[in-house]
């Protein structure tokens, strides 16, 4: 979707995408799968890539892009508090269908774990790291295309800013001090998106032949079977690099 927008424009895009909708939704109906279902997983799969990429189009800048989807993301967990009154009531049934799912399979989830918190922050960075990854690398095929492209930056080059780092500090010391639920996943969420930044200081370093292409492919590797850990080690490096600048550090040194 990113790169049918990068190449030919919004409207070819919509159309194809309406064209593989109809396609889709014929298939869902020939097989008794729930149509709702599908417009649902269609319309938020391919909506809000479409939309970041006629923003990076309209903008011409892959950091501003991406900064502004770490704003709607947070600006989305906020309005979630607000309109849901219980997120324990809202989150029941889905929990309740995963544990299901863990039992057919012979696993055991550990509800406790997976409280009504950690599954709003859950969702809004697995939603907001799907969208990201489909924007970045709709963007990177769009760039090796034959045909001239336009260029909106470069992936190692993101940085989310001072205000955002800011930001995070500032709801991050609110929570603490308030303690609202709310708060202290809006100040996690700003802190893991900073990952993102962190991962692109290292394509920076690999640019400047500061690490061989191997410590590149080995973060690559880790990042899924010590998500976790790596993913805070990364948003620490990003986080501070927004504040200390280590990339024009380097290129002065």
């Amino acid at each position: 979707m990113v790169l049918l927008v990068l190449a030919q424009g919004m409207r070819q895009a919509v159309i194809k995408a309406l064209v593989a909708a109809a396609a889709v939704l014929t298939a869902s109906m020939l097989f008794a799968t729930p149509v709702a279902s599908v417009v649902t997983l269609i319309a938020g799969t391919w909506v809000p890539v479409l939309l970041l990429a006629v923003l990076l189009q309209n903008t011409r800048s892959l950091t501003l892009t991406v900064q502004v989807s770490v704003i709607i993301t947070v600006m989305t967990m906020i309005g979630f508090h607000v309109v849901v009154e219980d997120p324990v009531a809202f989150w029941q049934p889905h929990l309740d269908l995963m544990a299901e799912v863990a039992r057919q399979s012979g696993l055991e989830l550990n509800e406790e774990l997976l409280n009504a918190e950690v599954m709003t922050v859950s969702a809004a960075l697995a939603f907001w790291m799907l969208y990201i990854t489909g924007l970045l690398l709709g963007y990177g095929l769009y760039r090796k295309l034959p045909a001239e492209t336009s260029h909106y930056g470069w992936f190692r080059d993101l940085n989310f800013g001072r205000v955002i780092a800011f930001t995070m500090a500032l709801v991050s010391l609110l929570a603490v001090v308030v303690g609202v639920a709310w708060l202290r996943n809006v100040a996690f969420v700003l802190f893991v998106t900073f990952w993102m930044q962190g991962l692109a200081l290292l394509h920076f370093m690999r640019a400047e032949k500061l690490i061989p292409p191997g410590a590149v492919v080995a973060v690559y590797v880790l990042v899924p079977l010590l998500q976790v850990l790596m993913i805070t080690a990364l948003a620490v490096v990003g986080y501070m690099d927004a504040w200390f600048g280590f990339r024009r550090r380097m290129k002065k040194a």
